[in-house]
């Protein structure tokens, strides 16, 4: 299958590798330690206990529970990718050792045309590739593929790539265009970025081949699903009624092919990660069509579709999208996994556009509707993170679907690659992430290092380390949330020249150089669109990148009684005791007395209003002390 270029690939800048990234700042650093220590061992025990990996064994046996269910093998692959990511930046001999044996297991599970998946080889071996609209099978191969490029890239063991490539080739074999090839693609997108890893990993372009042919063969008509669905002579989803009612293509984004599809539609991390494989074909093959149909959807979500915490996906019934300016807040779908995959997205696209708006995205999510996901003590998950709650919401150990504690597992500990970009002959800093980057630029090795309190303060230094004196451009984020922002070198202020959102320094650089950028964070009012009812006469606060909500903890109950008077005066202030290290922000709020309507459902008078003191913390950390209501949009009085 030959791969078609539309056109010359554009020139871009590449991400910095995360183990060239060194994070030692107060707010990363302790969730990736937390994510090494606790979080990873917690995920294998997990999947060894509810017999995840044990499936691998192939011992199964019709009777036996748990069944094998059709994509345990993803949650494994993730725990393998989050582990390498861990390996590769600290060294541990018993998680390598670890890491073998379940890699045996699995090698040892391949059939021998290479097809290799639990369920349709114990469970059903009768029925591979009868159903690709919801068995995942290809969604499983997706993510084994990238547990064993981050495998081997961690070690330079090939004992899972070897797997993986064979299995890569058995796919390719039968999907296709050609004489006996089903065409046929995903029902859950994820194989094609895999394929792109796969591509970039080996050098091999038919696995770049078979991402394109995914990516080009979804939506076109004939409709394969339909096809498939007659053939299988169902009229009714593996997943049962519910699921055939609310059915339509847009859940799976094969609607139209991609190149003609202007708004996101259905199921939010299905979306994120096809459009993940648009951005990244878009700049391996120079396709121009790819790329215009990625900003047509990425400018509708962010203007209609995202919530201020950067979660996406309203509805609980398909786990993603509706119509636009619908973002309830208590009902917010907002899975992890869909903040994670916009995180893909957006970085993606910033490798082809070093566009502000790309990054400012990224940040968003990273900070709010991503890291929410997880307990400050890393052993309890939100699969759902809503924006409003009654008390009733939990972190949880674990899931039936458990695709949301290994996708925060590997993102962590591969945070490193989303601060840093770099290109022939320029630096470009993403993220204000204390520690340091190892470059080579202008044909030597170059160090930057940041020194910041970021995201609690916004001043960032940056110290360039280098062997010669060496012309080259250094360009820095101004966050569109800063209002204010100032650049000095050296102890000299100097103006600032931005292009596309980015402060862009060049010049030649001694070793010892310093970069000051200061960004004011002042405590921000937000409001939603007018269009958003859920909101109305509602504000939400944002200090910097971080979005704050009230807890019943230390606001007291009904949430919904307090009202933020529009000439509040609002502090910020650093608290090193409370939850690992926050700003809070605290002033006094109108709440309704409650009591006033005692016994009554209605009445002719309103509730008298009483000044109370108010505080908030960030949303990313809520729910990990007394549980409680909580609330991000409070009334504006």
């Amino acid at each position: 299958m030959a791969v078609q270029s539309k056109s010359d690939p554009a020139s871009r800048i590449v991400p910095v590798p995360f183990t060239a990234v060194v994070i030692d700042d107060g707010f990363w650093a302790p969730r990736q330690r937390v994510n090494r220590e606790r979080t990873i061992p917690f995920e294998y025990r997990q999947c060894k206990e509810t017999g995840r990996i044990d499936a691998f064994r192939l011992d199964w046996r019709p009777g036996q529970e748990p069944v094998p269910h059709i994509f345990w093998d993803s949650d494994v692959a993730k725990w393998i990718e989050a582990a390498s990511y861990s390996l590769a930046t600290h060294d541990d001999p018993a998680l390598d050792a670890l890491l073998d044996e379940v890699i045996a297991l699995i090698a040892a599970a391949q059939q021998p045309d290479g097809y290799l998946n639990v369920h349709f080889t114990v469970v059903e071996p009768g029925k591979r590739w009868t159903n690709l609209r919801d068995a995942h099978e290809l969604y499983c191969a997706g993510h084994l593929i990238e547990a064993a490029v981050a495998h081997f890239q961690a070690t330079g063991k090939r004992t899972l790539l070897d797997v993986l490539c064979r299995y890569a080739d058995h796919i390719a074999e039968t999907f296709g265009r050609g004489p006996g090839q089903k065409r046929g693609y995903p029902g859950h997108p994820e194989i094609e970025l895999a394929l792109v890893k796969l591509y970039r990993c080996t050098g091999e372009r038919r696995y770049l081949a078979l991402a394109q042919y995914f990516v080009d063969e979804r939506g076109q008509s004939p409709h394969y699903f339909d096809q498939e669905r007659l053939a299988r002579g169902e009229t009714i989803s593996i997943f049962g009624p519910a699921f055939s009612r609310m059915y339509t293509h847009e859940y799976n984004q094969s609607h139209k092919p991609v190149r003609e599809q202007d708004r996101p539609v259905g199921h939010a991390v299905r979306a994120m990660y096809l459009y993940s494989a648009m951005a990244d074909l878009a700049g391996e093959l120079g396709d121009a069509g790819l790329r215009a149909a990625g900003e047509r959807l990425w400018q509708h979500l962010v203007e209609r579709l995202m919530y201020v915490t950067g979660g996406i996906g309203t509805s609980r019934q398909n786990e993603g999208f509706t119509a636009d300016y619908d973002l309830p807040n208590a009902t917010a779908y907002c899975e992890t996994c869909a903040a994670i995959g916009l995180v893909f997205w957006a970085h993606r696209l910033l490798q082809l556009d070093c566009d502000r708006r790309y990054a400012d995205v990224m940040e968003r999510a990273l900070y709010n509707g991503v890291i929410s996901g997880v307990s400050l003590e890393g052993e309890r998950f939100f699969y759902v993170n809503p924006l409003a709650s009654n008390g009733s919401h939990r972190r949880q150990a674990w899931f039936d679907c458990a695709c949301c504690p290994p996708n925060l597992a590997r993102l962590l500990a591969s945070l490193g690659q989303y601060v840093y970009s770099q290109g022939d002959d320029e630096a470009v800093v993403h993220l204000y992430v204390q520690g340091e980057a190892r470059l080579r630029l202008a044909g030597q090795s170059v160090t930057l290092r940041q020194e910041t309190r970021y995201p609690w303060d916004g001043q960032v230094r940056l110290t360039v380390r280098l062997e010669e004196p060496a012309r080259f451009t250094l360009k820095l984020r101004v966050p569109g949330w800063c209002r204010e922002a100032t650049l000095a070198i050296g102890g000299k202020a100097v103006p600032m020249e931005l292009e596309r959102g980015y402060a862009r320094i060049s010049r030649e650089w001694r070793d010892g150089d310093a970069v000051t950028l200061d960004l004011a964070m002042p405590i921000e009012r937000v409001y939603a669109h007018p269009r958003v009812s859920a909101d109305a006469g509602r504000v939400a606060l944002q200090r910097g990148p971080i979005v704050y909500c009230l807890e019943q903890v230390d606001n007291g109950p009904d949430l919904e009684a307090i009202a933020l008077p529009r000439d509040a005066r609002l502090e910020a202030t650093f608290e090193p005791e409370l939850l690992g290290g926050v700003v809070t922000i605290s002033g006094f709020g109108l709440r309704r007395v409650v009591e006033d309507f005692a016994g009554q459902l209605y009445r002719s008078a309103p509730a008298r209003v009483m000044p109370v003191p108010i505080k908030a913390i960030p949303y990313c950390v809520w729910e990990n002390r007394a549980p409680g209501e909580m609330a991000v949009w409070l009334t504006e009085g």
